[in-house]
């Protein structure tokens, strides 16, 4: 009996999940309980490709049974050292400077734009940003008090950052 492989996956794009799941199993003699329509489709329409033009060849099966059989099947990489967790009496907690910001230019840095009819002058410093005596914790924060709302202290600043506008 030959199977017309193009008519039979055409027949498969009008099913409905549940006859999707019907036809599976009718093609690998098994149930499935997957609702993925585009996985079920592929899927059978491999298995009846198989069917109708021949499987691989038994020289490729056993090569691909060797190949599983040498496969590291480990679903998790190995723990080194460093990724170990140390004992809790001997860990401490080591706080990391954060690292400077290739985007920014150096601590000491004021940079000045006018904004609705005024001058903004913010200062870069190691800890921060400080606008008007107040000191916050990124250019955004810095931005959103200067505006009012948020947005990007990137692109707020845009022109100072560039070396317009910025005093050393």
């Amino acid at each position: 009996m030959s199977i017309n492989v193009a008519r039979e996956v055409a027949a498969l794009q009008r099913l409905t999940i549940t006859q999707l799941r019907q036809r599976y199993a009718e093609v690998f003699a098994e149930t499935t309980r997957v609702g993925n329509r585009a996985w079920l489709v592929k899927r059978i329409a491999w298995r009846l490709q198989a069917l109708a033009e021949g499987d691989l060849s038994e020289r490729a099966l056993r090569r691909a049974e060797e190949l599983a059989n040498d496969a590291d099947l480990r679903l998790n990489p190995p723990r080194s050292q460093a990724q170990a967790p140390a004992p809790a009496a001997e860990s401490e907690t080591v706080v990391l400077p954060l690292p400077a910001d290739g985007r920014l230019p150096s601590p000491g840095t004021v940079l000045t734009r006018p904004y609705k009819g005024r001058v903004v002058q913010v200062l870069i410093r190691e800890d921060g940003f400080e606008f008007e005596g107040q000191l916050y914790p990124s250019l955004s924060a810095a931005a959103k008090a200067v505006t009012g709302s948020h947005c990007n202290g990137f692109l707020f600043f845009k022109g100072c950052l560039n070396g317009q506008g910025a005093n050393a």
